[in-house]
């Protein structure tokens, strides 16, 4: 019998996971619906749970509302007493669920402490007993009912901060490879590396992440020789489980990375499928310098700047280069597809700019799990109005890569422009989640908020944007976008001085950017009430701007009270059949 039963819709599996894993660590025994068996009726286990389960956490959200599976489970434990809801999206439960107490998670990400999750958790210790007995040893449980490990990204000991991509590389590597054995739960890379370059205790990231052991090392990348140095730490006691070094010649990367995750799997006691073997060992290449290059162009992808068009330059040319070593690498295609679509949809919308979509076949044709060649496809079929389709590609990437950063903020990226600000609010909180450092996810997601009138999420989205956007701006101080976010977010805490001097300084330095003009005119609708200025701004945006920026300004909300004056209707008018007339002119591009 199960304490707690989970009860979501499918699109909300991976916040239903991250309750599920909260839940274990503190002591319950809990079940949802991925444990059912093949031999029995799903409705008969259905049955069976809800009745056993002394506490049924059902989490509301759009699509959930919708279900009537989830519908019918919550009248079920409604009717038993045993009903706790919470509210991931910020939905309002349907009647008659909206007479009960709705705990709000949207702040909630499994690690932190909010209101909403000790609303949970106090009404679960009511129903089910409290369980705080166990909570002297996280480490030791988890959600799998095995064991958990954070992968610390390795340190770069080359004495050469250009390697230090190398050593990034083989620590996301590792991630990878380890979170393909199903009986092992693994931190998501962008959680892991928000501990890179502090000094860390170990135990107390086991205790803050709730994972059992932690894995650190280093890398010393010389010539043609690479050493590796790796140990396994038990997150409770501190003690080492197992530690080894290899000094090998680099062609043996692959070998090393191999045996490191097989050693950590024979440590850690868990059993390894041989498909899962399989998996580990098929790394896309054999050839060391395409796998270099690729790591290279990985590394400006993740740390590049938003906003920079020259981050997309250069991974484009960088997997240009990995492919010509090796024609049949997926993840160097399918990374090069995503830089492409990004180039085309976020800068130039330019219609005879490459948008990514046969290179991306070209990575699926060759792996088919790879998530992110899905999105190139999905934002070609948005483009020609193929939107259902378009949602298929975007589910299809979703599953594959429900932990993938790039999954929900391009997700989001193609929603927006279809006006489905729920749907992109959700993606969005995902995707900063598991990339804070983003500041062009937190501008989207002030943007989204302040389109659904959620006025406190705009001004949450507004301090990360200053905090995030302050890092890139101290590196690059001509970043036009982080610059313009900063303005809008100045402007929404009410210093409309500091935000119109911002607002001068992006337009300066970086006034061909027709989309930091959209983002000016959502500026002065919005916060300045200066319909005059923004009239002018986006018509200028319209006159120069490709067809991204065209599609944006017609179906961005934020920019309702223009689209009843004449000269914002004509200037759109006008720009709609100049893209047409340039899309004509084109080569029409490979076929679907």
């Amino acid at each position: 019998m199960s304490d707690v039963f989970i009860s979501y819709a499918r699109s909300s599996e991976g916040q239903a996971k991250t309750v599920e894993e909260a839940l274990r660590l503190a002591g319950y025994a809990v079940w949802r619906d991925d444990e059912l068996p093949a031999h029995r009726s799903y409705a008969d286990v259905i049955e069976e749970r809800l009745r056993s389960a002394k506490a049924v956490v059902v989490l509301w959200g759009a699509e959930a509302a919708q279900s009537q599976w989830v519908r019918s489970e919550a009248d079920a434990a409604r009717q038993s007493g045993t009903l706790v809801q919470a509210t991931i999206d910020g939905s309002i439960p349907p009647m008659p669920f909206d007479q009960i107490q709705c705990a709000d998670l949207r702040e909630w990400n499994g690690n932190c402490e909010c209101a909403g999750w000790r609303k949970v958790l106090g009404s679960i210790e009511v129903l089910a007993g409290s369980k705080k007995g166990v909570e002297a040893k996280p480490s030791t449980r988890h959600a799998s009912g095995g064991v958990s490990i954070c992968v610390l990204p390795f340190a770069n000991m080359s004495g050469d901060a250009e390697q230090e991509y190398f050593s990034d590389g083989i620590s996301e590597d590792i991630t990878t490879d380890l979170s393909k054995v199903s009986a092992l739960a693994v931190t998501a890379r962008n959680t892991a590396f928000t501990f890179k370059g502090r000094s860390v205790d170990v135990a107390e990231i086991a205790r803050s992440l709730g994972v059992s052991h932690v894995l650190e090392g280093s890398v010393r990348k010389a010539g043609n020789r690479v050493r590796i140095t790796a140990q396994l730490i038990d997150g409770g006691s501190g003690d080492h489980v197992w530690a080894d070094r290899y000094d090998r010649d680099l062609t043996d990367i692959f070998a090393i990375q191999d045996e490191i995750s097989t050693a950590i799997v024979e440590a850690l006691k868990v059993k390894l499928l041989p498909e899962e073997k399989k998996a580990i060992e098929n790394r896309g290449t054999n050839n060391v310098d395409a796998y270099n290059l690729y790591l290279r162009a990985r590394q400006y992808w993740i740390t590049g700047h938003f906003g920079d068009r020259r981050r997309e330059e250069r991974v484009i040319r960088i997997c240009k280069a990995a492919t010509e070593i090796d024609e049949d690498y997926p993840q160097a295609w399918a990374l090069m597809a995503l830089a492409q679509a990004n180039l085309r949809y976020g800068f130039s919308g330019n219609e005879s700019v490459e948008d990514g979509a046969v290179a991306a076949k070209r990575a699926l044709a060759l792996d088919p799990t790879i998530a992110e060649a899905h999105l190139p496809m999905a934002w070609r079929l948005a483009e020609h109005g193929r939107f259902e389709e378009a949602d298929m590609e975007i589910a299809t990437a979703t599953r594959l890569g429900p932990e993938s950063w790039e999954v929900h903020k391009e997700s989001a990226r193609i929603l927006y422009r279809q006006r489905r600000m729920e749907e992109v609010r959700r993606y969005l909180e995902k995707a900063t989640t598991l990339m804070e450092s983003d500041f062009h996810g937190w501008g989207m997601l002030f943007a989204t908020s302040n389109a659904l009138g959620d006025i406190p999420g705009r001004q949450r989205a507004a301090e990360k944007i200053l905090e995030q956007s302050a890092l890139v701006l101290a590196e690059d101080p001509d970043n036009g976008a982080a610059l313009i976010f900063s303005a809008l977010a100045f402007a929404s805490q009410g210093d409309l001085e500091r935000a119109r001097q911002w607002m001068d300084r992006a337009l300066l330095l970086d006034s061909d950017n027709q989309f930091m003009r959209f983002n000016l005119a959502v500026g002065e609708t919005v916060f300045f009430k200066d319909k005059e200025a923004a009239i002018a701004t986006i018509g200028e945006a319209l006159a120069k701007g490709g067809p991204n920026v065209v599609t944006l300004v017609a179906n961005d909300p934020n920019l309702d009270a223009l689209r009843e004056d004449p000269r914002f209707q004509d200037a759109l008018s006008s720009a709609k059949s100049r893209v047409k007339a340039a899309a004509q002119a084109i080569v029409a591009p490979a076929s679907e």
